[in-house]
């Protein structure tokens, strides 16, 4: 699989507290089940994540059905799956890994670039959509980022995500009666940085502040607009006219 792209960081749903300086090692490794219905395909995962020492492959499966019946017996950090299996699809097969492993979080690895799957992955719960044009050094990358709690979405998909809910927005005349609550110029400026795709680490280095601190603005800004990740911040503000993306 070729280098192609960084995964975007667009959530601070559950993430660990900033460290500043030096990342603490894991005292356990990252247990991942592998779910792709190409076996040659997953034993090219398996190889390559065997050389990273804090992530452990525990078992795999050819399908969605065996995947969830996996999950339950393993109880897997991290699912990496694909979306387009026999018998049982990866985003059919989501909904009920959560139910099983509540504890999992779902990463999609897949070949479909397909707006409509991508939607439909989130809502069934995945946590990463991740296109197979990805490196398999990224893969590793995606695998710590979304087990430290943060989203990974390839910043194609990404953007195929904010175009659709800036669709969504001007096609609807609805308005909320409540009134948006105040955010300070700061947590305003974050958003807006926020709503362009970059990650806490882009918006510290452009507004001369310090990670952790982006990190604060962020978790404030969900707090006091009762929300759950970023992308539904920036949908929010869209729909409120706190922020218009052009």
């Amino acid at each position: 699989m070729p280098d192609s792209f960084e995964p975007a960081d667009i959530s601070d749903e559950g993430q660990a507290p900033a460290r500043d300086h030096m990342e603490v090692p894991r005292k356990e490794p990252i247990r991942v089940l592998v779910v792709d219905d190409h076996a040659l395909f997953r034993r090219g995962l398996e190889i390559v994540l065997a050389q990273e020492e804090d992530i452990q492959v525990i078992g795999e499966a050819g399908d969605g059905a065996e995947a969830v019946e996996k999950a339950a017996d393993l109880l897997p950090d991290i699912v990496l799956m694909d979306v387009r299996m026999p018998r049982r699809g990866g985003i059919e097969a989501c909904t009920s890994i959560k139910e099983v492993a509540p504890s999992a979080k779902i990463i999609m690895l897949t070949i479909s670039d397909e707006e409509a799957d991508l939607y439909e992955a989130i809502k069934a719960g995945a946590t990463g959509y991740l296109l197979k044009e990805i490196s398999t050094d990224e893969v590793a990358t995606a695998i710590r980022a979304v087990a430290d709690g943060q989203s990974q979405i390839s910043p194609s998909m990404a953007s195929k995500l904010l175009t659709e809910f800036k669709s969504m927005i001007q096609r609807t005349d609805e308005r909320r009666l409540v009134p948006a609550p105040r955010l300070t110029d700061r947590e305003l400026e974050v958003l807006k940085l926020v709503a362009t795709g970059l990650n806490n680490r882009d918006i510290a280095k452009q507004l001369f502040i310090s990670e952790n601190t982006v990190k604060n603005h962020v978790r404030n800004i969900l707090e006091k607009l009762q929300l759950h990740s970023r992308m539904e911040a920036v949908v929010y503000a869209m729909r409120e006219k706190i922020l218009e993306i052009r």
